[in-house]
């Protein structure tokens, strides 16, 4: 349809939008009239009732603990703060891949795994100060590999956010039990509250003994007068699971790309050679290589790491494209369809990087596509999802030539919340010899 259309659903009225002008003027112009979050009982349970930035109304506690991460954790300044652990990430990273190689170079290796367990030693040293083996969690009587703290932390939580629960649906029934799905989802929240606890507890032994550290915990706990125990264990689990999960996507899906398209691979490699010689490439080469910029943002483009945007709940009468739009309403936005467009987008099913190349696109836009939201709502970690991803890219391009295993195909997985390749990418990799980087 090339509209959005209201159309009923149970006693609920929903408008789907699918364009990009629809979708900026709900995200941005009437902002003010649709701010409320209608979360699925999934989400509600998992999120401790809103009580995380992500997916909290826009209200005094949403502007207070927006304004804690960024000032902490994501925003520049912090960012600069951070900088150590991202290097030491992506030097991990390439060492694994020359390591593997040298072991097994006629094996094809899983990006994903290596990259996975490096980007949760991040969010772990971002957001409790330290990066974790294991942990005793006394409220579940057993100590507790990383392994497992990812797999409650980030997997489970994943999985069960798009847990269907027909009520969600049929909101005039839901005085009737659903008891398989809400054991299932109030287990999930229960372990992973017990677990990030059992850290937290860890942590407040450290600054007990007058140890502090850079860290989203340690802000948090300087201004624990303002929250609760829960909403600090919420807002710790939020800063792990958020850094785990969608660099990781935008990443792998970047790398296939690439390893799919040897003109574009070649031409990125050209360009980082260009400017960095025989540097190790760095954040600081980031302004000056615009196909790596634009490798990035056409992944997010054709690769949306969070396809659909979370519902909101329209509070107040208002328009949208022209239709009235009564409060009650609820409004579903479809990232994946606006970055579909034909209307916005030359033949958008294709992977086409040099689009962004095009003078109407300013090089330090962070926003070209809707990937990142828009508005007051703005992901607060965009910055630094591009500051790792498209280093991650710059060096692994650097390091390695990049091809895929036959048979390779693109495929999506919907088993969980974000579009994670249905199968970890299989890729053969060569190190560019005297011309690589490694130290």
């Amino acid at each position: 349809m090339d509209q959005s259309t209201p159309s009923r659903l149970g006693l609920l009225l929903l408008l789907f939008s699918i364009l990009l002008s629809l979708q900026r003027e709900a995200m941005v112009t009437r902002y003010s009239s649709i701010s409320t979050r209608k979360l699925s009982k999934a989400l509600t349970i998992l999120t401790s009732n809103k009580n995380m930035v992500a997916m909290s109304d826009y209200s005094e506690f949403h502007k207070m603990v927006k304004r804690y991460i960024l000032t902490s954790t994501l925003g520049m300044n912090a960012q600069k703060r951070h900088r150590s652990h991202r290097d030491t990430m992506i030097e991990n990273v390439v060492n694994s891949l020359h390591a593997e190689i040298k072991e097994n170079p006629a094996q094809t290796i899983c990006l994903r795994a290596i990259f996975q367990s490096e980007l949760f030693c991040l969010a772990l040293k971002q957001a409790l100060g330290k990066d974790v083996d294991s942990v005793y969690v006394e409220e579940l009587g057993t100590e507790m590999s990383k392994q497992e703290i990812f797999q409650v932390l980030v997997v489970d939580p994943m999985v069960g956010a798009i847990e269907v629960d027909w009520r969600d649906f049929f909101p005039y029934l839901q005085w009737i039990p659903n008891k398989s799905v809400e054991t299932k989802i109030q287990g999930m929240a229960e372990r992973k509250a017990a677990v990030t606890r059992a850290l937290i507890h860890e942590q407040k032994r450290r600054i007990a003994s007058g140890e502090t550290r850079n860290s989203y915990l340690d802000f948090l706990l300087s201004e624990e007068d303002k929250l609760t125990d829960e909403q600090v264990t919420t807002l710790v689990w939020e800063a792990i699971i958020e850094a785990s999960d969608t660099t990781l996507v935008t990443t792998e899906w970047a790398m296939y790309e690439l390893a799919k398209n040897q003109k574009c691979q070649e031409q990125l490699y050209s360009e980082i050679q260009e400017v960095c010689g025989s540097e190790k490439i760095t954040e600081e080469h980031l302004p000056r290589l615009p196909f790596l910029n634009s490798v990035f943002h056409e992944t997010l483009r054709r690769h949306s790491p969070v396809p659909i945007v979370p519902l909101r709940y329209v509070h107040e009468d208002t328009q949208i494209g022209g239709y009235h739009i009564p409060s009650g309403t609820e409004v579903a936005i479809n990232i994946y369809a606006c970055n579909m467009d034909q209307k916005e987008w030359e033949e958008p099913e294709k992977w086409k990087p040099e689009r962004f190349l095009d003078s109407k696109y300013e090089p330090t836009d962070l926003y070209k596509t809707m990937a990142f939201g828009g508005g007051k709502r703005v992901c607060a970690g965009s910055l630094q999802a591009m500051l790792i991803s498209c280093t991650a890219i710059g060096r692994l391009v650097q390091e390695f030539q990049w091809r895929l295993k036959e048979g390779e195909v693109e495929n999506v997985d919907t088993v969980q919340l974000t579009t994670h390749k249905l199968h970890p990418m299989q890729a053969f990799i060569t190190a560019r010899g005297a011309e690589g980087m490694r130290a």
